[in-house]
């Protein structure tokens, strides 16, 4: 209770420019009583209107931005993505407030799909579906030359990006008895129990720094591509460092489109010094009707779904609510990003 002449506090008025149900809604108001809570579901800043954007605190989208002075009582952004890179260069990224993301609610599922393609390309999983499709069964002569699987016990599988997904992974790689290298820029994050992954150490894996690239990757029998898309990434995975893969290796990218150089993966691909590819991210999405890779032999190819996660709305509940709860008392986010960073 305030005392007499002292006005009360101002309700945290909390914005979803998305789609969660009521249900998810009622337990966000009862992880934190008082929330004021508006839902609205919208494509552009202005489908909210200027009295809902003026009252909000707190606001939860995945890409729905106030245009400066439409907001003045924005306090923190919680972002509905792992990344920020859509931010650079709106409005949003200079505001004067935290952004903060959902990183680390995907480490599991994200790990289990990258397993999932690399087990589909070392048994040939393109060329026998390519093989249903035609409707024709091969001689045994061709099914011994073009569906014989690669061992994955004792190969190498290289990680850009070894962070909390790359070390959730690197764990699942290594139950298969590969050899796991990552490549990161510093010191990797740590995935606690909060986001569904246990803690990786990071010594389970022999780590390089962005200077060895080319060293890194002349190792790799498979190379996962996971890192942010930033300015020291976007291009990383040029011609030369396709170059300097192992003769053979195969890639597999749940990053961002515009971190491998599309047009030189499909080269070295009917070169043949990349043996396959499961490619979940592209420069331009939706991927054109007109794109080789939907066609390409040898490529595995998704709409972007490697970071969904079946108990997302859970996670979510639980990242927002203690979010929100560590806003109110003045402590450290989580999931802060770091501007100077990009991610």
């Amino acid at each position: 209770m305030t005392s007499a002449g002292t006005p009360a506090p101002a309700p945290v008025h909390y914005l979803s420019t998305l789609s969660f149900s009521d249900a998810w809604l009622d337990r966000l108001r009862e992880r934190v009583p008082g929330l004021e809570i508006t839902q609205i579901t919208a494509e552009k800043a202005s489908d909210v209107p200027d009295e809902v954007w003026r009252r909000t605190r707190v606001l939860h989208t995945g890409g729905v931005f106030p245009g400066p002075g439409r907001a003045p009582a924005l306090e923190w952004i919680q972002l509905d993505t792992s990344g920020a890179d859509h931010l650079k260069g709106t409005p949003a990224w200079d505001l004067p407030v935290p952004i903060t993301s959902i990183g680390g609610i995907s480490p599991v599922p994200m790990a289990e799909y990258v397993m999932m393609m690399v087990l589909g390309l070392a048994h040939r999983l393109p060329r026998a579906v390519a093989v249903q499709r035609s409707g024709v069964w091969p001689s045994l002569s061709e099914r011994w030359n073009t569906l014989m699987p690669r061992s994955l016990r004792g190969a190498v599988l290289g990680v850009i990006g070894y962070g909390r997904i790359g070390q959730e992974i690197g764990r699942l790689a290594r139950a298969h008895h590969m050899e796991v290298l990552g490549l990161k820029r510093g010191k990797a994050a740590r995935a606690g129990a909060f986001f569904g992954a246990a803690a990786r150490d990071e010594a389970d894996a022999e780590i390089y720094t962005p200077d060895r690239l080319h060293d890194f990757l002349a190792r790799c029998d498979y190379l996962v591509v996971t890192c942010p898309l930033t300015e020291e990434t976007a291009g990383m995975v040029d011609a030369a460092a396709l170059a300097a893969l192992k003769e053979g290796a195969m890639v597999v990218n749940v990053a961002r489109g515009g971190i491998v150089d599309e047009a030189a993966l499909l080269a070295a691909l009917r070169s043949g010094h990349v043996a396959g590819a499961a490619l979940d991210v592209f420069d331009e999405e939706p991927l054109g009707a007109d794109s080789p890779w939907w066609t390409e032999p040898g490529v595995l190819l998704t709409p972007h779904v490697a970071g969904f996660a079946p108990d997302y709305e859970e996670q979510v509940l639980r990242l927002v609510g203690e979010n929100i709860e560590r806003h109110l008392s003045g402590s450290d986010l989580l999931n802060l990003v770091d501007r100077g960073r990009g991610y």
